[in-house]
């Protein structure tokens, strides 16, 4: 009989013993859980500040998308554009070609080109010089980017992308690159 107790004793220090090790196995466990979320909570942080922070920093103004609805032909009904020239929207099923244009091209068919990754560069103006530059710089890309003239337009300059624009009245070459960098080539079909 006074054996009993101490094996009771025994088996009962040895769970309580068992019971502590289990309780310290988990805390680094519990430890290494709140580590992961928390390192997963302040990369999410990081990563949405920059990627704000890269939206912030991106040339031109940024419009609502009005969609990519095709239309038949340039008279077709269709809304109104919220820009000028159109950054988004309704559009022609094909595309103006790449390059140097020297006639307008119509809104509808622009925004085609737009939707497919393309940068227009138009100007208003009778500006030889100014024009040769545009050209010089739009020819420094084999696609994607087109040059072409835009009537009534009320700045010299306009750069267009999908549901961006930029309107200058004086040359900045340095700004039209960057313009034409950070947009041409992102295609934009849903």
């Amino acid at each position: 009989m006074g054996s009993t107790p101490i094996r009771f004793r025994q088996r009962s220090d040895m769970a309580k013993d068992e019971r502590q090790a289990r309780a310290r196995r988990r805390i680094p466990r519990r430890r290494r859980t709140v580590v992961a979320v928390t390192a997963a909570v302040l990369a999410s942080i990081v990563v949405g500040y920059l990627a704000y922070r890269a939206q912030a920093n991106l040339p031109g103004t940024q419009l609502p998308d009005q969609g990519n609805l095709h239309i038949a032909g340039p008279e077709s009904p269709h809304e109104s554009y919220n820009s000028d020239p159109p950054t988004s929207g309704p559009h022609l099923p094909y595309i103006a070609p790449w390059g140097v244009h020297t006639r307008p091209i119509v809104r509808e068919l622009q925004v085609h080109n737009l939707e497919d990754g393309g940068v227009l560069v138009q100007y208003n103006c009778e500006c030889p010089e100014i024009v040769a530059t545009l050209k010089a710089i739009v020819q420094r890309y084999d696609k994607q980017v087109i040059l072409a003239p835009y009537p009534g337009m009320k700045h010299r300059i306009a750069l267009t992308a999908w549901t961006r624009i930029d309107t200058l009245d004086e040359l900045d070459e340095a700004r039209i690159t960057r313009f034409i960098e950070a947009y041409r080539g992102i295609d934009h079909h849903k």
